[in-house]
C-alpha cells in the first residue's frame, strides 16, 4: 500500500491494518486514505463533540463501498472506539461493508450504492441555505466510476446553475470509469460553472490547498489522482 509518508508507519496505518476480510474493495478503500485524513485532520470543522451541531461542516462519503479507510480515520479522530475495528462486519458490529448513519457516530449518510452521494450533498447544502446557515460547508467524496451514473450529470448541472457555493466535491480518480470523459473529469464540472483543481491524491499539502480554493458563488471540485486501479 503506497500512501503519503506522513501517514505511513503512523497510528492510522496500524488502525487500517486491523480491518481485514474485504480484499475485493481493498484498493478502492486505500485510494481514499490520504484525502480522508486531510479532510478530518486539517479541513473539516467537526469533532466527536460537535457531530450534531448545526454549524458543523458536513462530510458525505458517496464512495461507500470498501469503507476501511473511513473507519480508520473516524477511529483515529475519536468518533468511534478503536475496538470496533476488530469486529468489522461481524454479526454484532456497527461497522458494515457499507457505512450506516444510524449506527456510526459522525456518519452523515448511509452509502455504498453508487451515484447517490452528490445528489444528497446538494440536498444537504440546499437545506442549510434554506435555514440561513451559510457558514457550514458540505464535502462529498466520490469515485471516478460513479460519474458514469446519470444522476450525477443532473446533479453537476443543477449545482452549477444555482451557484451552490458551500459545496465541494472530491473525486478520487483511479481511472476505473468505464467511459471516461473528453477533456478529463474536471471538464464535465467546469462546463457547468464549477471551479476545479487537480491534485496528486497522496500529497497532503496539495489536497489541503485545493480544498481551500473554492470561490464565492460557485461549487468547487477537487480531482485527486491516484495509482490506476488494477483489474487483474
Amino acid at each position: 500500500m503506497a500512501v503519503n509518508k506522513t501517514i505511513e508507519g503512523s497510528q492510522l496505518t496500524a488502525l487500517l491494518r486491523r480491518l481485514t476480510g474485504d480484499e475485493k474493495h481493498e484498493a478502492s478503500a486505500h485510494s481514499t486514505l490520504d484525502v480522508l485524513w486531510v479532510l478530518y485532520d486539517r479541513v473539516l470543522r467537526v469533532t466527536p463533540q460537535t457531530v450534531d451541531e448545526p454549524l458543523r461542516d458536513r462530510f458525505l462519503l458517496s464512495k461507500g463501498h470498501g469503507p476501511q479507510a473511513y473507519y480508520a480515520v473516524l477511529a483515529a479522530k475519536g468518533f468511534i472506539p478503536v475496538a470496533w475495528l476488530d469486529d468489522w462486519a461481524g454479526p454484532h458490529s456497527r461497522l458494515g461493508h457499507h457505512p450506516d448513519r444510524v449506527l456510526i457516530p459522525g456518519v452523515e449518510i448511509s452509502s455504498g450504492s453508487l451515484g447517490h452521494g452528490l445528489g444528497l450533498a446538494i440536498g444537504t447544502a440546499l437545506g442549510l441555505r434554506a435555514q440561513d446557515l451559510h457558514t457550514p460547508r458540505v464535502y462529498v467524496l466520490l469515485g471516478d466510476a460513479e460519474l458514469d451514473e446519470g444522476s450525477n450529470h443532473e446533479a453537476i448541472a443543477y449545482a452549477g446553475a444555482v451557484g451552490l457555493a458551500t459545496l465541494t466535491a472530491i473525486v478520487i480518480d483511479n481511472q476505473s470509469a468505464s467511459h471516461g470523459w473528453p477533456g478529463g473529469i474536471a471538464s464535465r464540472f467546469t462546463v457547468n460553472g464549477w471551479t476545479a483543481r487537480m491534485v496528486d491524491g497522496r500529497d497532503h499539502d496539495q489536497i489541503e490547498a485545493a480544498l481551500g480554493a473554492h470561490e464565492p458563488g460557485r461549487p468547487h471540485l477537487v480531482v485527486a489522482q491516484v495509482k490506476r486501479k488494477s483489474h487483474a
